[in-house]
């Protein structure tokens, strides 16, 4: 693994991380494949969108197909037709979001599966097991998560496992290859943030995921908790802010130092007509679009606005068409990965703070979908 910065301007950084499946221009948005497929779109497709690394999800690949019969049909990259980078996710945030069907301990987390109930339990030993199974390029270590409010007693605890499980973590034998990625905590407050990014960096992880965030608390207090922890975390290794992905948190993020990102937004979204333009977000069901010749947004390069009106994609919605939520989504991956590329070149031109104001001005005041 090498980690190497390019560029730095105001805070943003551009680098290049090297991992066994290839190369990482960062800043980097990462579609989600959360079952091994990015919904509706083929692996080629999504590469053509200009997408260098995917995201797929340990706690759903555990519970189907295994992360053993994986690992006999000859690991995630041959059994999903991905040959390009793929990090996965531990399933800590999945794991928690179960709330009442999960107990928790400092051995690990046992619950219910929500395909059929049958009762599981994850450990930083198993989490890190199956993702050697998996063969994926980055591990995440398992942490646990707590959403927003949430007490002072339940963040500390929870933090403080995180830190327990993140050492544990490291003593289980990666993949050949396998980078392992810690992840900090501390909820939402100041000085926690502060020791959990102090306690990880200590630890010899390959880079860092900022978990977390964007769990019900304001925008306001997820961009100055961001702030506190890039400023904490080595330089020199990457940054990765899981689970979040809409352009105006994008740009925000990239200004505070961010090198990669996740988020199922856009494919989510798209399935619901709901489309990310220049202009902010427009629902194709709204009858404004019925005869409309245009493309989805001016000046886009992707397949969709190549080909197709916002008629015909709103008639694909309104007639149950699966070719609907597939054009949508190749719009809405394209026009995140585009956002984030166009801001990664300008990274050390001496243009970014122009090219951040003018983002900021177009995403902030986005309409809600």
């Amino acid at each position: 693994m090498s980690f190497e910065l390019l560029a730095e301007e105001d805070g943003a950084r551009r680098g290049r991380l090297t991992t066994a499946h290839g190369m990482i221009d960062t800043p980097a948005f990462m579609p989600v494949g959360t079952q091994a497929t990015v919904k509706a779109l083929s692996p080629d497709e999504v590469r053509a969108l200009g997408a260098q690394v995917l995201l797929s999800n340990t706690y759903h690949l555990a519970l189907r197909p295994g992360g053993e019969r994986i690992a006999r049909l000859g690991g995630l990259h041959k059994f999903m037709g991905w040959d390009g980078p793929i990090l996965t996710d531990s399933g800590g945030f999945q794991v928690f979001s179960l709330d009442h069907l999960v107990k928790v301990s400092d051995e690990g987390a046992t619950f219910r599966s929500h395909l059929d109930g049958s009762e599981q339990h994850f450990t930083p030993e198993s989490v890190m097991a199956i993702q050697r199974q998996l063969g994926s390029d980055i591990a995440m270590a398992f942490d646990q998560p707590v959403s927003w409010p949430a007490t002072a007693a339940t963040t500390k605890a929870a933090m403080e496992r995180t830190h327990q499980w993140a050492a544990r973590c490291l003593e289980s034998q990666p993949a050949a290859g396998q980078l392992r990625f810690g992840i900090v905590q501390g909820g939402f407050d100041e000085q926690l943030r502060r020791e959990s990014a102090e306690v990880l960096m200590g630890l010899p992880f390959d880079g860092f995921g900022v978990g977390g965030l964007s769990l019900g608390e304001p925008k306001g207090v997820t961009y100055r908790l961001l702030s506190l922890q890039t400023a904490i975390l080595p330089r020199e290794r990457p940054r990765y802010l899981m689970g979040v992905g809409t352009p105006e948190d994008l740009v925000e993020a990239i200004a505070r130092g961010i090198d990669m990102f996740d988020c199922v937004l856009p494919t989510r979204i798209a399935r619901n007509g709901s489309i990310l333009t220049r202009g902010g977000r427009i629902n194709l069901r709204n009858r404004r679009f019925i005869e409309d010749a245009g493309p989805l947004d001016e000046g886009c390069d992707c397949y969709t606005c190549a080909r197709f009106s916002r008629a015909y994609l709103r008639h694909l919605f309104m007639a149950g068409e699966i070719l609907g939520h597939r054009l949508a989504s190749i719009h809405n991956l394209r026009m995140l990965v585009r956002l984030v590329g166009e801001t990664r070149q300008a990274i050390g031109s001496g243009r970014l703070a122009q090219i951040m104001a003018t983002l900021r001005d177009q995403w902030a005041l986005a309409p809600l979908p």
